[in-house]
C-alpha cells in the first residue's frame, strides 16, 4: 500500500525544520530549457536547490547509434546515471522534484519511498506524457510511486490517475520573468518581420504556413527540422535557426504578429508559447481553444482563429491597424503580470493546494509594465 499523502509539516521523521527548505531538482538544465526556468522559480520561493542535470543534448543516429536506437525503442539510456544520483542526493531533503523523468526507473522511486519516507516525490511535465514520442516505456511504471504529478494538460489529470498516480494536479503553462520580457525591437532582418512563427516542424504547421505564403502572406519561421518545407523553396517563406534566451524574446518583440500553433500530436489546448508571447508584450494570434480564451480575452489581450480563412482575415486586419495591435500586445503583457503567470506563481498555488509549506512567502515580483 502506498504511504499516505501528508503535508510535510506533519511528517514525524522531519525533526530539523531546515530540512523543509531542501529540494532535489532533476531536469534538463541546458541553456534555454524551460526546466531550468522552473528550477530558478523554485529557488525564488526559498527552496535550497540541489540540482541534477538530466540533459543529454540532441542524440544523433550516426554519432550516437546506441543512444538513438534506445530512444526509438522508448527505453532511453541513463547515460548520466540520474537514478543513482537521485539516491545519493535525496536523503537530506523534503521534496524530490522530477521534471519530465523519462529515464527514471520505478525501482529508484521505490527505494526513495522506503528509505526516505519524509521525502515528497513530485513530478512535472509540460508535455503529453501519454504521447509515445514524449514519454518512455519506463514512465507508466513510475506513476504509482510519485506522491503528486503536475501536468499542463487538463485532460491528463484523469488519464494519469487511471494509470495509478495517487494525486494529479493541473497547472497552467507559465513564463520566466527574467527571460520572457519586453525588449526593444530589432531592425535587423534577422529579427524584424511582419508575421512569424517560432517552433519545431510539424506537418500540419507546415501545411498552414505554406498556404499563407501562397496566399501572399510572407512568414518568417524560426526553429528546427524544417527541411521538408525548405526543400520546396516556396516564395514568401523565410527560415532562420532556433532562438533561445534573449534572442527568443527579441524575436517575439520584433515580430508584429506571432503565430501560436498547437501541437496536435501532443493534444495541446495551450502551450508554453501561449504565455511566453504575451509575457514579452508580443502580439499573439493563436488557435482558438477554451483554455486560451480563459488565459487571454479575445480581441483585448490576444487574438484567435479557427480555420485558415479566419487566420488570413485576422492577419490582414491586424497588420492594417497598428495602434490596436500594440494595445492588444500590451494588454496581454498586463494580464500576465496581474494574474502572475510566472512559474513561481504557478508553483506557489500548486504547493498551497498540496499543503507543502514554502520557505519564502515573497511574491515573484515580475518586471513592471512597459509604456508604449
Amino acid at each position: 500500500m502506498m504511504p499516505p499523502l501528508l503535508p510535510l509539516t506533519t511528517v514525524t521523521d522531519v525533526t530539523n525544520t531546515s530540512l523543509n527548505n531542501r529540494l532535489v531538482f532533476v531536469g534538463d538544465l541546458s541553456a534555454g530549457s524551460t526546466a531550468a526556468m522552473r528550477m530558478v522559480a523554485l529557488r525564488s520561493l526559498g527552496f535550497d536547490i540541489q540540482a541534477i542535470d538530466s540533459s543529454v543534448g540532441r542524440i544523433r543516429p550516426l554519432s550516437q547509434p546506441l543512444e538513438y536506437l534506445a530512444i526509438k525503442a522508448r527505453r532511453p539510456l541513463d547515460t548520466r546515471r540520474i537514478n543513482q544520483q537521485i539516491l545519493n542526493a535525496v536523503g537530506p531533503c523534503s521534496v524530490l522534484y522530477i521534471d519530465k523523468g523519462v529515464t527514471i526507473r520505478s525501482a529508484t522511486l521505490a527505494k526513495v519511498r522506503t528509505a526516505f519516507p519524509h521525502v515528497r516525490i513530485i513530478g512535472y511535465s509540460p508535455d503529453d506524457m501519454l504521447n509515445r514520442n514524449m514519454s518512455s516505456a519506463y514512465f507508466p511504471g513510475t506513476l504509482p510511486l510519485y506522491h503528486t504529478y503536475l501536468t499542463t494538460k487538463s485532460y491528463g489529470v484523469q488519464e494519469l490517475l487511471d494509470l495509478g498516480c495517487p494525486q494529479v494536479l493541473f497547472v497552467e503553462n507559465a513564463y520566466d520573468p527574467d527571460t520572457h520580457r519586453p525588449l526593444p525591437p530589432a531592425s535587423s532582418p534577422i529579427f524584424s518581420c511582419a508575421v512569424g512563427f517560432i517552433g519545431t516542424y510539424e506537418p500540419d504547421r507546415a501545411a498552414i504556413l505554406k498556404r499563407l505564403a501562397l496566399a501572399g502572406i510572407p512568414v518568417t519561421i524560426r526553429g528546427n527540422l524544417w527541411r521538408p518545407l525548405q526543400w520546396q523553396a516556396i516564395a514568401g517563406l523565410s527560415f532562420l535557426p532556433e532562438v533561445i534566451g534573449d534572442e527568443y524574446s527579441r524575436a517575439i518583440c520584433s515580430t508584429r504578429i506571432n503565430l501560436a500553433f498547437l501541437r496536435k500530436s501532443n493534444r495541446d489546448l495551450q502551450t508554453t508559447r501561449s504565455i511566453e508571447i504575451p509575457a514579452c508584450a508580443g502580439f499573439m494570434l493563436a488557435e482558438r481553444t477554451a483554455e486560451h480564451e480563459a488565459l487571454f480575452r479575445e480581441g483585448v489581450e490576444a487574438e484567435y482563429f479557427a480555420g485558415f480563412d479566419e487566420l488570413v482575415q485576422k492577419i490582414k486586419k491586424t497588420l492594417a491597424d497598428e495602434p490596436q495591435r500594440k494595445a492588444i500586445a500590451l494588454a496581454g503583457r498586463t494580464r500576465c503580470l496581474r494574474d502572475d503567470y510566472t512559474y513561481a506563481g504557478r508553483f506557489r498555488k500548486a504547493f498551497q493546494t498540496l499543503g507543502i509549506p514554502l520557505p519564502s512567502s515573497q511574491p515573484s515580483s515580475p518586471l513592471a509594465v512597459p509604456s508604449e
